[in-house]
């Protein structure tokens, strides 16, 4: 693939496993340096050495953007290494399925702290470099791909405050899309169904064979490099063009 991000930064949260690594594997194949953002230190430094060794760039910064400050220090980091930032993808995300009657609502607390205030962190962090990058750097474009997801639009038994979370997050990526468009940040949401990620592994082993197992035993799931193409294809296309909102699921997933 061409490369179409030279000379551009990119910060991808959750960026220690699943789409998080393949989105900073594509950004950087394209030539962004990319900022690496999540708790797991060991895997950051591993994925940021196997980008160097494959000629691109990138950085390491442990954060949990659960916390404001924390998500601030990750885009001053960034900022400070590279000199801007052009691209934010807010990725991390947790899913915690179960009914909400007898509901456990520290789980509740831990996917609204990281799907919607985590993401709230970070892009309010990010956006007066976006809005800078935008107005002045050779692009005169910036992005945010918020990864959310096909429960963010249809609602199902069992999801509840996931499809809390992920509803958020699309009307949030719309209202925000309306205010900065026009200064040419380009805001979209990115909706994926089942992928091949570490996302189903933190639910209780109930929760796992009763709603989770079975739909992967009869589906051929995404890869996350599929989720990667689809934020690639969103960040290079020509300035003028925008694309909002982007659904892209297993053929076999009804």
């Amino acid at each position: 693939m061409t490369s179409t991000l030279n000379g551009t930064v990119a910060l991808v949260t959750g960026a220690s496993s699943g789409i998080g690594a393949a989105t900073a594997r594509q950004l950087a194949g394209l030539g962004a340096s990319v900022a690496l953002v999540a708790r797991r230190r060991d895997r950051l430094e591993a994925l940021a050495s196997e980008i160097e060794k494959a000629g691109g760039t990138a950085r390491a910064i442990e954060a949990d953007i659960t916390d404001r400050a924390q998500a601030q220090a990750a885009v001053d980091e960034t900022v400070e290494r590279f000199g801007q930032l052009d691209i934010l993808v807010n990725n991390a995300g947790l899913m915690l399925l179960g009914p909400v009657v007898g509901g456990d609502p520290e789980e509740w607390n831990r996917m609204i702290a990281i799907n919607v205030q985590g993401l709230l962190h970070a892009t309010h962090a990010a956006l007066p470099h976006l809005l800078k990058a935008a107005e002045d750097s050779p692009r005169r474009v910036a992005d945010i791909v918020n990864i959310s997801s096909i429960a963010g639009r249809v609602a199902w038994s069992g999801y509840g405050v996931y499809n809390l979370t992920k509803f958020g997050v699309n009307g949030f990526t719309e209202s925000l899309r309306q205010e900065v468009t026009q200064r040419h940040v380009r805001v979209g949401v990115l909706e994926p169904g089942g992928v091949d990620t570490e996302l189903g592994s933190h639910n209780k082993p109930e929760v796992r064979s009763q709603m989770i197992d079975p739909f992967y035993e009869r589906t051929e799931v995404l890869a996350p490099e599929d989720i990667a193409d689809g934020v690639a294809y969103m960040v290079t296309r020509p300035g003028r063009a925008s694309v909002a909102q982007l659904c892209i699921m297993p053929s076999d997933q009804a």
